[in-house]
């Protein structure tokens, strides 16, 4: 893998986070500057919703741009945002600053996505884009548990400093090393070079993502992602309601999930190839049996923590392979895929924690978090399965 990737991977491990430090930060905020803890977490959602519009509508305005020009645009502005966010005193400038914290943060990802895929061949894509995933498991294993201990240690704001400091030798590199061009695999020039291209292109490319098998791989990403964060956004609250643990249990529950998920996107990026194979579908079949397992032996601490690791690995290898296979059938669409690979992502991110507080709302049980993870995963097996149909003839379409 080019060494490129790995400087990519860190600005992901930084942005992955911020995004994802707020769960532990909330009740500081609330305190330091005097909203309830329910405005406060209304930061988490202000990101994700940020992080939707602005994955798509960052990579068009930056279509012309070179490359390196448009990663480091990104990335200091996403260091200006935090250094704005650790200083204010105001919710509202703190609140603006997340929304445009996910807009450079969605941008940024896209951006890194194609220029991955497009410094690797054809058959390598799949692990690049592990590489490139790989800082957001990371930032779930270490990067949330440390910004907590910073948040009670020094302040929520000492968490933002450090987000804005790890930002930065990735962004000198980036300036350095950033190619200012990338190729798309088919060998022609990105959209975003000096020929001026981009703006033709990018209808052409807007039509390509309405082609059936593009909605379908982009459906089956947010329905994976909305049952993985069904269920994380209550692990918490399962651990102590249900399982009976102390809070001081909480950040290994956390950790375990992330070390599968670390994992099952390392696997991921070795086997997949973007296809709509056997494998895939067979994955995003075991995907609610093991949400629902989770949800029937969350009273027992072992269980717990072992279907915590196992849905985490499940869980990001599927999201990993259905980013791959996004990317491989919206090849025609080398500067928006990424992009909107990001937005059905994170529209997942949105939606799935919504429907599992409205399932935990009418039935007072936090465990209906993983049966509502159960249900979206098991949507998205039964879109896949018609692609593995006994005695179905191989088509382009499944390819």
């Amino acid at each position: 893998m080019p060494a490129f990737l790995y400087v990519l991977a860190l600005a992901v491990f930084a942005q992955g986070t911020s995004e994802f430090m707020l769960s532990g930060l909330v009740p500081g905020i609330a305190r330091d500057l005097s909203v309830p803890v329910g405005a406060a977490a209304s930061l988490t959602s202000a990101y994700a919703a940020g992080m939707i519009v602005g994955a798509p509508a960052a990579a068009a305005l930056s279509a012309r741009w070179p490359r390196r020009r448009a990663l480091a645009g990104f990335l200091a502005a996403f260091v200006l945002v935090h250094v704005a966010g650790a200083l204010t005193t105001d919710f509202a400038v703190l609140l603006g600053t997340r929304v445009v914290a996910a807009v450079v943060n969605a941008g940024f990802l896209a951006v890194a996505m194609s220029v991955a895929t497009a410094l690797v061949p054809a058959a390598r894509r799949g692990r690049a884009t592990a590489v490139l995933l790989s800082g957001v498991t990371l930032s779930c294993v270490a990067g949330v548990p440390a910004g907590a201990l910073l948040g009670d240690g020094w302040g929520w704001r000492a968490a933002f400093w450090a987000v804005a400091a790890l930002c930065l030798p990735a962004l000198a590199l980036v300036s350095r090393s950033a190619p200012t061009e990338a190729r798309h695999p088919d060998g022609a020039r990105r959209a975003g070079g000096a020929g001026g291209a981009g703006v033709p292109r990018l209808g052409r490319e807007v039509r390509a993502l309405w082609a059936p098998r593009v909605r379908q791989a982009l459906l089956l990403a947010a329905l994976v992602n909305a049952a993985t964060f069904a269920s994380f956004a209550y692990l918490a609250v399962i651990a102590t309601d249900v399982t009976g643990l102390p809070e001081g249990a909480v950040p290994a529950l956390l950790a375990a999930f992330g070390a599968g998920a670390f994992l099952g996107v390392t696997a991921a990026g070795r086997a997949t190839d973007g296809r709509l194979g056997r494998g895939l579908v067979l994955l995003l079949c075991a995907l609610p049996l093991g949400w629902a397992s989770l949800a029937v032996t969350s009273s027992s601490t072992l269980p717990l923590f072992a279907a915590a690791a196992v849905q985490g690995a499940l869980s990001f290898g599927a999201g990993t392979a259905l980013v791959t296979r996004v990317l491989r059938v919206a090849s025609a669409a080398p500067t928006l895929g990424g992009s909107f690979a990001t937005a059905a992502l994170n529209a997942g991110a949105f939606a799935g924690p919504l429907l599992a507080a409205a399932g935990t709302g009418l039935t007072g049980e936090a465990a209906t978090a993983a049966w509502a993870s159960a249900a979206l995963a098991a949507a998205a097996a039964a879109l896949a399965l018609p692609a593995v149909r006994p005695g179905r003839a191989a088509t382009p379409e499944s390819a």
